[in-house]
């Protein structure tokens, strides 16, 4: 075991006695304690579900000493014990319905079999997955039983940089949420649970956006498989990037709402992106990456490939503008060496070499640049014009949603092709601490390097146009 000054020891030992307070001194702040009762409350209405994501940062990557950042808290067992410890009552306090941990620590059998017990003995089925190539950490996922039936549980190993994975489960509600012409609706729901890669630099973007494109085609392919009707698709976890990034773009042209802007009425305007933040990255900085975004059956969105494309030109762009290009310059560049007015398919392969988003081990694939050829040569004539160009490339921007009111409830009369469904609404939002609400990191808070995020959803009736989504292929 490691061995940490004795001035070192105090402040640590200052530190656990200050986690591992009772739960009703509320050592955090009062802010939070208020606030967990009133979601708590919120919770007891059996037709709301309510869902927690926390990054709870894994004692492995946890540092305990500036002065020496090898030294970790997974080298003193009572310092995690007791966090972690208190982690749990938190979340037990809470009890949401469905809880979605990051950096759960998988390679350590007492912490897990902490939660496992305490999680269990609460009335919770949970699922945890390990990151590949035995990082350490992973993900857990835990369903109460009193308000959920598991229907069923995939795991997704994404097998590229960063060894990141994602859970998706299938759940019904355990008591029908609303009743319809045909009797009593038990709601069915899709969850995922995830954890992206850090953007330690500008090149990992693509990586990062592949990570969502594989979860979003995972999940597409499996509504196809069950052939299930549209139902609500809720995404958790660490996206590890701000409402400014390309994932965060990506997401919303795909109709998935940030379920917390949606409560607080925040739009996607520079002004609303940093009014909240929850977490504080080993850099130092503050910022906002923790997400439960929810997508409702009603929402029509482009087909997935679309989406990816304009989402991979947007980055192409930003590369290309970043090198103060216009897009005359940019036409240019693309064009490489040909005299012609036009992009041939080799040029544009070349092109997007040199900007490093194909060459490199996490680059694009063969197939996925075919993909975005055929997206930008809108007459398939086997070159792009300075016009196609323009309009697939240049100008084409991974579109945002509107701003218009997700929590309205369409109740007029349907068409013939449509047909009654049930979603989402979001009735409440709230970070932990408090503070993270106002833009402000506490500095007597370490339960985490990460707030955690509680959402309670109540059910809405919904008319659904889209009824052979998935029995019409966008993979």
């Amino acid at each position: 075991m490691a061995v940490v000054a004795g001035s070192n020891v105090a402040k640590l030992n200052a530190k656990r006695r200050n986690d591992t307070a009772p739960l009703v001194n509320c050592s955090i702040s009062n802010s939070e304690c208020f606030s967990s009762m009133t979601l708590a409350g919120a919770d007891r209405d059996p037709s709301c579900i309510s869902c927690t994501t926390f990054n709870i940062l894994a004692p492995i990557y946890k540092r305990i000493d500036p002065k020496n950042p090898g030294l970790r808290e997974s080298d003193f067992s009572a310092f995690w014990l007791a966090r972690n410890q208190r982690i749990l009552d938190w979340l037990l306090h809470e009890s949401s319905s469905i809880i979605c941990l990051q950096e759960f620590w998988v390679g350590n059998e007492e912490l897990t079999h902490m939660y496992l017990d305490r999680l269990g003995n609460a009335g919770y089925q949970s699922f945890k997955l390990a990151r590949t190539n035995n990082r350490g950490d992973g993900l857990l996922t835990a369903i109460c039983k009193e308000y959920l039936n598991v229907v069923d549980y995939r795991e997704l190993l994404l097998n590229d940089f960063g060894d990141r994975v994602a859970q998706l489960l299938h759940v019904k509600s355990v008591v029908p949420f609303v009743q319809n012409q045909k009797g009593n609706f038990k709601q069915q729901f899709l969850i995922v649970n995830t954890h992206l890669l850090f953007p330690h630099d500008s090149s990992l973007s693509l990586v990062r956006l592949h990570q969502v494109y594989q979860i979003l085609q995972y999940v597409e392919s499996y509504q196809k498989e069950n052939k299930l009707n549209p139902m609500p698709i809720i995404l958790c976890g660490d996206w590890n990037g701000s409402k400014r990034g390309h994932v965060y773009k990506f997401l919303r042209s795909q109709g998935f709402v940030s379920s917390y802007d949606t409560a607080h009425q925040y739009t996607d305007s520079d002004a609303d992106a940093h009014k909240w933040v929850s977490h504080c990255n080993h850099r130092g900085n503050i910022c906002g990456v923790d997400f439960i975004w929810l997508c409702n059956p009603n929402e029509s969105w482009k087909p997935l490939k679309t989406s990816w494309a304009e989402a991979v030109f947007g980055i192409f762009k930003y590369q290309l503008q970043k090198a103060s290009l216009t897009d005359d310059d940019a036409f240019a560049f693309l064009k490489d060496d040909n005299y012609d007015d036009f992009v041939t398919y080799s040029s544009f392969c070349e092109a997007l070499r040199q900007v490093k988003l194909i060459g490199l081990p996490c680059g694009l694939s063969l197939l996925e640049v075919k993909d975005l050829w055929t997206e930008a040569d809108l007459d398939g004539n086997g070159v792009l014009d300075f016009e196609e160009f323009k309009q697939k490339i240049w100008n084409s921007v991974c579109s945002e949603r509107g701003e218009e009111d997700v929590n309205v409830c369409v109740e007029d009369s349907k068409s013939p092709c449509e047909e009654e469904t049930v979603g989402f609404k979001v009735k409440n939002a709230v970070l932990f601490p408090r503070e993270v609400e106002r833009g402000m990191w506490p500095e007597d808070y370490s339960l985490s390097d990460h707030a955690r995020l509680t959402v309670t959803f109540s059910p809405v009736r919904m008319q659904c146009s889209r009824p052979d989504k998935f029995n019409k292929s966008h993979l």
